[in-house]
């Protein structure tokens, strides 16, 4: 069930009664929430409800046998299955077509066939990021940073927990669980801030995001059909495209959540206002990054080791990270060029070689060189094949000697001017949002015209919202 759907229009405020209704009673409450969210995750394909459930089961049950063992070797191995279990279905579903093809493409290069062992497996939808908020569930209580649920209802709802389920924030066991054993009492000023957040969210999605992806759609399903002007032009699209289609996602599921009393984790925080790509990390899809420094990159030893295994653990982190999004050599490309820079800055770092600026230039020149080094990796990220890929990024600057206008790409000229209008717009609001948080600085305008603002993107949703079916109009991390 897609958030801009219609399903989800009538399924939510529904849903929103009947919740408040029964909140009082946590037990009931909580079975409420478990079949609702099992009914939201169902709508795409019920079968894929036995994965989910069975996952809650696995990880329930081995954390209660990883806190009660008294031997570490136990106590590993206990984990040990559990991590078996869950990179092993995700493996499966996600990687399995992947290292098929690899192989049979090898075998062709001997003049082989062996086409008959394609499996054409389906990716569940949301299996990266509940797989990853039940490790760090079981991997917390190996720790003993964390005692096992002793409510198995609690557990299950957590993980299928629907505003997050699908595409985020990965949630930790120890921020969420906590919460559906609290009671909740209806809070005027939280639901009407949730509402105002997924509204904010849509807005992003709908009128930013799926408008943009006409032109990016356009320009990379045939990159060898547009030149250098073109291709950049379609990159930072796909840059502002990717950005509001997934914090829009996580505007609409945070505030879901508030509305319901539950507090989810920031995931964005103006990324493209970051002055390097590091401080990009800690801005965008936080609640990944943050995983894979607790769970992957300490492991590893962090930044305890030696200067080249710190180095050395920063590239794995991204490298995973690229592998983590999709299943393609596209996506290692992707996280090799971040894992680069991140390297390459964590050097400079070291061994004094940051440059001296002012205010002035942190916040420009140095802004703006980290966004074109994201929107190149980005290339890397959106193009449908490698050769696409290389034939993009290798011709961003050649440009045809016959300049045309962009309306060509598949936006008329009020469009695509309302496009770039709406991107300004977008980055002026993080400006403001970054130096006065823009929540608080509404909240104390006057009511007259908060209201006329919570008018306009109400409006502009109906009025300027890309409507219609296929790809542009689902969330673009359904696809990881």
């Amino acid at each position: 069930m897609l958030f801009n759907s219609i399903d989800f229009a009538i399924f939510l405020p529904i849903f929103f009664i009947i919740y408040w209704l029964v909140a009082k009673k946590i037990t009931i409450r909580n079975l409420f929430l478990l079949a609702s969210s099992y009914l939201f995750y169902g709508w795409w394909d019920w079968r894929f409800l036995f994965l989910i459930a069975f996952s809650s089961i696995v990880d329930y049950t081995i954390g209660k046998k990883i806190y009660t063992a008294t031997n570490h070797k136990i106590k590993k191995r206990y984990l040990v299955t559990s991590l078996f279990v869950n990179l092993g279905l995700l493996t499966y579903f996600k990687y399995a077509n992947f290292f098929i093809d690899s192989f049979i493409s090898s075998f062709r290069l001997f003049g082989a066939s062996m086409d008959d062992l394609s499996l054409n497996i389906i990716l569940p939808v949301g299996i990266s990021f509940y797989t990853f908020q039940t490790l760090s569930y079981t991997i917390d209580i190996y720790r003993g940073k964390l005692a096992p649920s002793k409510d198995a209802l609690s557990f299950f709802t957590f993980v299928a927990f629907f505003p997050q389920l699908v595409a985020g924030p990965i949630e930790r066991a120890s921020h969420l669980l906590p919460q559906f054993h609290k009671t909740y009492r209806f809070n005027y000023s939280a639901v009407k801030s949730g509402v105002l957040l997924m509204a904010f969210g849509l807005f992003k999605k709908m009128v930013i995001a799926d408008r943009l992806a006409i032109v990016v759609n356009e320009v990379y399903s045939n990159p060898t059909d547009h030149g250098g002007q073109d291709l950049i032009i379609a990159t930072v699209f796909f840059a502002f495209q990717i950005y509001c289609d997934f914090s829009g996602y996580s505007d609409i599921a945070i505030g879901i959540s508030r509305t319901l009393g539950f507090d989810l984790m920031k995931n964005f925080e103006t990324p493209y206002f970051a002055t390097s790509i590091t401080d990009f990390w800690r801005r965008w899809h936080i609640s990944l990054s943050s995983w894979f420094r607790d769970y992957v990159y300490i492991p590893l030893g962090g930044s305890r080791k030696s200067e080249f295994r710190v180095y050395l653990n920063l590239f794995i982190v991204f490298v995973v990270s690229g592998l983590w999004h999709g299943a393609a050599i596209t996506f290692i490309i992707w996280g090799f060029i971040h894992g680069c820079f991140i390297v390459a800055e964590k050097a400079c770092s070291n061994h004094g070689l940051i440059i001296k600026r002012d205010p002035a230039l942190k916040t420009g020149v140095f802004t703006l060189f980290t966004f074109a080094i994201v929107c190149f990796a980005w290339v890397f990220f959106r193009a449908n094949s490698l050769s696409d890929s290389i034939y993009i990024a290798s011709n961003l600057f050649n440009f045809t000697p016959e300049f045309k206008n962009f309306y060509h790409l598949g936006l008329d000229s009020h469009e695509f001017d309302f496009a770039i209008i709406i991107i300004v717009l977008l980055l002026l609001f993080d400006f403001i949002h970054r130096k006065y948080n823009a929540v608080i600085l509404l909240n104390k305008t006057p009511f007259l015209l908060r209201s006329l603002v919570y008018l306009v993107i109400i409006y502009a949703i109906f009025i300027f919202g890309i409507y219609g079916e296929g790809s542009v109009s689902e969330f673009i991390y359904f696809q990881f």
